[in-house]
């Protein structure tokens, strides 16, 4: 019977590239943006492995590159590095600041997650003074909650007419824009497979999505 010795988890998939592309791959000291196309170099190297698959190794990339680490070297180094760890493209100013601001929103997100348990901790220690005084009338919180009026809610900010990509023009190396969550963010399709294509933003991270997800840049 055959047998396999494909790694399963990413971490592993991670160490794979740390031991095969030392001058590229950083655990955690030395990490510097990589080469835009790293993925494709990897997919050239890598071929006939019996270890990664093609899938594992960009799963890796995108771990790889959102790293906060990764993000910081983004915005540090005046060149991206290829495999051997040669210098490669320089990091376009464009790069350097969805970098900056992926590192702020990946920072709100954690400090949002922590706020929750501070919140009760207060919540916990301030209950005991909520009562009233003995005699006091509850009648002025209450008309004071009837008329508070909530607060308008913000417009949303238009980001500019954008259009979508057409059919025609979802191919592999095209420019365009992808949508991810409210923001669109400069990348080039790198993979088209029937209705998934696979982009690689401008920090390197390999990312899959929808052709409706596509705009003209």
């Amino acid at each position: 019977m055959e047998t396999t010795n494909k790694l399963k988890d990413i971490n592993e998939v991670l160490e794979f590239l740390f031991k095969e592309f030392p001058n590229c791959f950083k655990k955690k000291d030395g990490i510097k943006p990589l080469k835009v196309g790293i993925f494709k170099d990897v997919a050239e190297r890598i071929e006939g492995s019996e270890l990664v698959s093609k899938t594992q190794v960009r799963q890796a990339l995108r771990k790889y590159t959102s790293n906060w680490r990764y993000l910081e070297a983004v915005t540090k180094n005046e060149f991206r590095v290829d495999l051997d760890g040669n210098d490669a493209e320089k990091v376009e100013q464009e790069h350097i600041e969805h970098a900056q601001k992926a590192l702020e929103e990946s920072r709100a997100k954690m400090a949002k997650r922590k706020k929750p348990q501070r919140s009760r901790q207060q919540d916990g220690d301030t209950k005991s003074y909520k009562k009233k005084p003995h005699g006091q009338s509850r009648s002025n919180d209450k008309g004071a909650r009837v008329n508070k009026k909530p607060a308008p809610q913000q417009a949303k900010r238009s980001s500019g007419k954008v259009e979508p990509l057409p059919a025609s023009e979802v191919k592999v190396n095209n420019k365009v824009k992808v949508k991810l969550g409210q923001a669109l963010v400069n990348a080039t399709i790198t993979e088209v497979n029937k209705d998934e294509v696979h982009v690689e933003l401008v920090t390197g991270m390999q990312v899959k999505t929808k052709a409706d997800s596509l705009f003209i840049v």
